[in-house]
């Protein structure tokens, strides 16, 4: 029985380090591979429309999209629109020189929520109206979560992988004790 109960406990490790292994590689979501206008830029006026683009194509549910300025004004209008691997939107005149910061939070096709932020500068004072202040909740909520956290779902894999050994090894015990 000892030996026995090795033998399925090595297997077992060996297949959760497998599948941990597995899940490094499949961890790998879409990134942000360029924006209009590009991360870190100084530019003299804005565009008509600021984007993000990805490395991997986009669901198209749900986008965010936002310009903020240095006054902490939205300075983008409309809903963002996600076109292939690209999501933009529309942004009015710009107003206050300083740095701009695009906030994104878009789907991947693999069905991960991505966020970050690229910034560009405003070197030449505009006559563009700001919107209102962004809403937090907006954006992923108040406390910045993007919403379940990892380790939430390591335990319970380990959990069910372990209930599953457990009653894999102990009710063939109990069939074999009944013969």
């Amino acid at each position: 029985m000892a030996r026995r109960l090795r033998t399925a406990m090595v297997v077992g490790m060996l297949l959760l380090g497998i599948g941990t292994a597995a899940a490094g590689v499949a961890s790998a979501h879409s990134a942000a591979i360029g924006s209009v206008p590009d991360d870190n830029t100084t530019i003299q006026a804005g565009p008509a429309r600021a984007s993000v683009t990805f490395n991997e194509e986009l669901q198209v549910g749900f986008p965010a999209l936002t310009v903020v300025g240095p006054d902490g004004n939205l300075w983008s209008t409309g809903d963002p629109v996600v076109e292939g691997n690209t999501v933009s939107v529309a942004v009015g005149e710009l107003g206050p020189v300083g740095e701009y910061t695009i906030a994104y939070r878009v789907t991947s096709a693999d069905g991960h929520p991505i966020s970050g932020t690229r910034h560009f500068t405003l070197s030449e004072p505009g006559n563009g109206t700001p919107g209102p202040k962004p809403n937090a909740q907006a954006d992923g909520g108040a406390d910045g979560s993007d919403g379940i956290p990892l380790w939430v779902f390591v335990i319970a894999a380990i959990v069910v992988f372990g209930g599953g050994l457990a009653f894999a090894l102990f009710s063939g015990r109990n069939r074999n004790s009944k013969r």
